[in-house]
């Protein structure tokens, strides 16, 4: 980081970015979906990562033929058990959330400059958080956030983080100013109607191919060069 180096928002994916909760989630989201459709069986090949939790809901309860599929209350109701049942998984002495490789160095290193450290992720904003406690990692270092619950589709998601983070930047930020940083290819493509620059990481469950083949501005297997990653999100 040098002084030339403006000033960036930089935006972190949570699961299979900064950790994995080693499906937590997903069995929560299946209790609530339990409740409200009495069944918690997602069609086949049914891929839960990449969106944002109203979407995943939402689709499995279209998936079953549910009447409210598309009623913005009945999918916040099941979203708020989901959170519910998440508190759960995530107090089991059974779980260990496990945060990867480089997140620690690379959070310290960004926090203590002048860069504004920020959260764009399809959880909930409880759940967000929930995870992050349970990982051991701060809420705190992430600034400025964009959620799921904010709105259901990701491409909505730079802009609203964008105006949160304006305040602190005087202005807010567009383009390469923006970096948003994530494992799968929902995550690179999210930003690209608003010019911001994407960091894909293959600690998810996508291929270093799979991610490359979306376009981000780079790719690495895992943020512990932090040297490296550091150069590709600020210069």
């Amino acid at each position: 980081m040098t002084d030339t180096v403006s000033q960036k928002l930089v935006l972190f994916d949570i699961d299979g970015t900064l950790l994995h909760t080693h499906g937590a989630g997903r069995r929560a989201i299946r209790q609530a979906l339990m409740d409200e459709l009495g069944t918690t069986d997602p069609p086949d090949g049914f891929r839960f990562d990449g969106k944002t939790d109203p979407q995943i809901i939402m689709e499995l309860m279209t998936a079953a033929g549910h009447p409210k599929a598309n009623d913005p209350a009945s999918i916040d109701g099941v979203c708020n058990r989901y959170a519910d049942f998440l508190s759960d998984e995530l107090r089991s002495n059974e779980l260990r959330v496990e945060v990867l490789p480089g997140v620690v160095k690379l959070l310290d290193q960004l926090s203590s400059s002048e860069h504004v450290v920020g959260l764009l992720t399809g959880n909930i904003e409880r759940g967000a958080m929930l995870k992050l406690q349970s990982a051991g990692l701060d809420p705190a270092i992430f600034i400025v956030g964009a959620f799921g619950s904010d709105s259901p589709e990701r491409k909505d998601l730079p802009q609203v983080a964008s105006d949160r983070a304006a305040p602190l930047m005087g202005e807010p930020p567009q383009g390469h100013d923006v970096v948003i940083i994530g494992d799968t290819p929902a995550d690179v493509a999210c930003g690209g109607d608003f010019g911001a620059r994407a960091i894909a990481v293959a600690t998810g469950s996508y291929t270093r191919e799979e991610l490359e083949a979306a376009g981000p501005h780079a790719t690495f297997d895992d943020l512990s060069d932090t040297r490296s990653v550091l150069d590709a999100v600020l210069l």
